[in-house]
């Protein structure tokens, strides 16, 4: 999962915060649900017909801050299938896991036929995700959170394996003959960024240190990475956790003076020519855009045919290493916000 926002919701008390996230709700879920539909029509217009079910209504509440390209990729996939699946998308997003609970509270008063939810910080979205069920609102998790979906009452949970990608960090860590490499953590208290870090320290040889930046302030990411780079010269590695962090850590490396080699989880366009150009070593791929899609598409199928995909067992999109040998053929998806 990734982070970067040049701004998040932020309301004060009372009066103040209830018309921030209605203006949020508002804005957000009338974007997406405005691309839903034009796209809706424009596949009409070609003679794609849309599935012969009712017109249900679904709405996406992601953990994004604003400005963070993965979670673009998440909601194209997902305003695609709904184009197939004549389904009104919504989408609304909040940082905080307060505010991300009170959005879902919104959709929940609206009716919405489906949910589908990040828990990134699942404390603050249990009470959320549990009044939904209640409502008899079908709920799917996407992206984080896959310990505490089904607990929580959802249908199925939809990403990868944090803990297990960050073990194939670590053995590609092995492979590429690294000893010591820099986990940076760009959001705190999010439990999916831990458990990668986690994961790539069980599996790797050398020695793995964790750094905690501001994702919000990437001068402070790179001052903090440049810093730690250059106060420890036997760092080989940087490893960041989202695709817009790679580029800042390969700079921070060349101010540095250091040849540790940058290596990412995600994968965007930026991240795919880096790998081409030798610039970043690998990259991990969680597939975005699979997440939103199936993620709709799994909705539409409990609605039509009470199908749960998996027997209620997470859903696995991820993880798949990239290198240079393999960024080439993903550029062209990478350019047109499908990978």
């Amino acid at each position: 999962m990734t982070r970067l926002r040049t701004g998040g919701v932020r309301a004060a008390v009372g009066a103040v915060l209830a018309l921030t996230l209605t203006a949020a709700l508002a804005g957000c879920s009338s974007t997406g649900g405005k691309r839903a539909e034009d796209a809706r029509r424009a596949a009409e217009a070609q003679g794609r017909s849309a599935v012969d079910t009712p017109r249900w209504t679904f709405a996406m509440v992601t953990h994004s801050g604003d400005g963070d390209t993965f979670w673009d990729i998440v909601q194209k996939g997902a305003e695609q299938a709904a184009v197939k699946d004549n389904i009104t998308f919504l989408y609304a997003h909040s940082d905080e896991g307060k505010e991300q609970a009170q959005l879902v509270d919104s959709y929940i008063s609206k009716g919405v036929d489906g949910l589908i939810v990040t828990l990134a910080k699942p404390d603050a979205m249990k009470a959320a995700v549990e009044k939904a069920v209640k409502a008899g609102i079908p709920v799917i998790t996407v992206n984080s959170g896959a310990e505490q979906s089904k607990a929580f009452g959802a249908l199925t949970h939809i990403g990868q394996d944090e803990t297990v990608a960050g073990e194939a960090v670590g053995e590609e860590l092995d492979r590429r003959g690294r000893k010591k490499a820099l986990c940076v953590l760009h959001e705190q208290g999010n439990v999916g960024h831990e458990q990668r870090c986690a994961g790539a320290r069980k599996t790797f040889g050398g020695e793995l240190v964790n750094l905690y930046v501001d994702g919000t302030n990437m001068p402070d990411v790179k001052a903090s990475i440049e810093a730690k780079l250059q106060s420890d010269k036997d760092l080989d590695a940087v490893v960041t956790l989202g695709a817009p962090f790679a580029d800042t850590a390969a700079q921070a490396a060349r101010s540095a003076g250091s040849k540790a080699e940058v290596d990412t989880f995600d994968l965007n366009a930026k991240v795919a020519a880096a790998l081409q150009a030798g610039t970043l070593g690998f990259a991990v791929d969680q597939q975005p855009y699979l997440q939103g899609y199936e993620a709709v598409d799994l909705l539409w199928l409990y609605r039509y045919n009470a199908d749960v995909l998996g027997g209620g067992r997470p859903v696995l999109t991820g993880p798949q290493i990239i290198t240079k040998d393999q960024a080439g053929a993903l550029a062209r998806y990478t350019e047109r916000g499908t990978r």
